[in-house]
């Protein structure tokens, strides 16, 4: 199953429990506009290499496109086609008034020069520039994209459309940044950490958790969960794995990771996987931090890493996704049949969007909010949106993810309905009003 496949399969259960109208399903299924454009980076050491980018627009009837720009080498048109329908469902579940978008580059950051990175990124912006527009499309980091990345695409918009900081989200804060977006999703997984083992009465100091990922979202949830009182007892980065059985100490491991650039070999710790490792017949042959025996999973690093493969490998009774479509539809399936509690994607890790609307907010208004400020914001609609998801779950009688995409979908049917769209007069053609 392809990732727009895997993002579909939940649209349509969703679309099944609500008895959408089959021509809308038609309309949702697929995205309102797909851009692939060829980005030509002189290197450095002058010879010319050209990268694949894409830029998605999913649906924009809730408002204007909103989504991020991943750089990594096994960016393609479909994974961001799913990304980008992902993002519809996820604004709406979190009641802020955007559509869904993603974009990205085929790409290694990690292997081009600061310079070659930042020809790169302009010569992406400028290729999607006509799509763009603080009312139309709004970009934000993703995978391989930070502050630095999009502090340059909002200078190659100036430079063609005028000063326009409300163009992308996830500013440095000297560009009109916000407050508390970098570790907004890390702190927004917490969050919802809290309210889950609250709803099950399971006490944090006694939740051992494992976490696969220590980029920016893997980071900052290890932080932010260590606050809580979990015992972190196994984390893992690009490098390799640790763990540690009684518990690694958060404010050590990150200053190691700071002077070493990797969780691999930090002191007190022991050496496992990042991943399970398989046979070329796909038998297990060890456990890495996805499979230890933990209480609370958190994927936070790549998509579909927990899959046919490896599900019943899977002993942590509650997985809070932090990744993007960390768990196939498949994997999913099965775990939910078997009682694992999965607090799924579009509502867990969707404190960075929700801080990125109040950085959009801020730009229009043109007035900053305090650090305070935005982490109760961020605090009360995301545990509001989860809320809400755990009440449609028990009256659905459904798991958290169906409920969550029923949620979604309803407020995007709803809004297409008012704004008077009819599909089989052709009247709705996927975009917003420029306002």
């Amino acid at each position: 199953m392809s990732p727009s496949e895997g993002a579909n399969h939940f649209f349509f259960e969703a679309a099944r429990c609500l008895h959408v109208n089959p021509e809308v399903v038609e309309l949702l299924r697929r995205p309102y506009r797909e851009l692939h454009v060829e980005i030509p980076v002189h290197m450095d050491d002058g010879h010319l290499r050209v990268f694949p980018g894409y830029r998605v627009q999913h649906n924009g009837a809730r408002g204007p496109y909103k989504g991020g720009v991943r750089f990594h080498p096994q960016a393609s048109l479909d994974e961001v086609r799913a990304l980008a329908a992902l993002m519809t469902w996820k604004t709406a579940i979190v009641d802020i008034p955007f559509g869904g978008a993603k974009g990205g580059v085929q790409v290694d950051p990690h292997a081009l020069s600061r310079g070659e990175l930042q020809q790169l990124t302009r010569t992406y912006l400028d290729n999607i520039s006509h799509l763009l527009g603080p009312y139309r499309d709004v970009a934000a980091p993703d995978m391989g994209t930070d502050a630095q990345v999009m502090a340059w695409m909002m200078d190659a918009y100036g430079k063609r459309f005028g000063h326009t900081p409300a163009i992308v989200t996830g500013k440095p804060i000297a560009l009109g940044g916000s407050y508390g977006r970098t570790e907004a999703t890390g702190r927004g997984l917490a969050l919802l950490a809290r309210e889950t083992l609250k709803a099950l009465g399971r006490d944090p100091a006694k939740t051992r958790v494992s976490i696969q990922g220590f980029g920016n979202v893997g980071s900052y949830a290890t932080q932010f969960l260590g606050e809580l009182g979990c015992p972190i007892v196994a984390v893992s980065d690009v490098h390799g794995g640790i763990a540690n059985r009684r518990g690694l100490n958060v404010r050590e491991l990150t200053a190691w990771v700071k002077r070493t650039g990797t969780v691999v070999g930090f002191p007190g710790s022991e050496p496992v996987p990042a991943g399970d490792v398989l046979s070329a017949d796909g038998t297990l042959v060890s456990h890495g931090v996805l499979s230890i025996d933990c209480d609370l999973l958190v994927p936070a690093a790549l998509g579909e890493v927990i899959n046919l493969n490896n599900w019943d490998s899977i002993q942590a009774p509650i997985i809070l996704e932090g990744a993007n479509h960390p768990v196939t539809p498949y994997a999913d399936y099965q775990l939910s049949r078997q009682g694992t509690l999965v607090v799924p994607d579009i509502v867990a890790n969707a404190g960075g969007v929700l801080v990125s609307y109040f950085e959009w907010t801020q730009n229009i208004q043109q007035h900053r909010w305090t650090l305070e400020h935005v982490n109760q914001e961020l605090e009360t609609l995301l545990c509001a949106a989860h809320a809400n998801v755990q009440e449609r779950a028990r009256r659905e009688g459904t798991a958290l993810r169906t409920a969550a995409f029923i949620v979604g979908v309803e407020r995007v049917v709803e809004t297409l309905e008012l704004r008077g769209y009819v599909p089989e007069a052709g009247a709705y053609t996927g975009e917003h009003e420029e306002r």
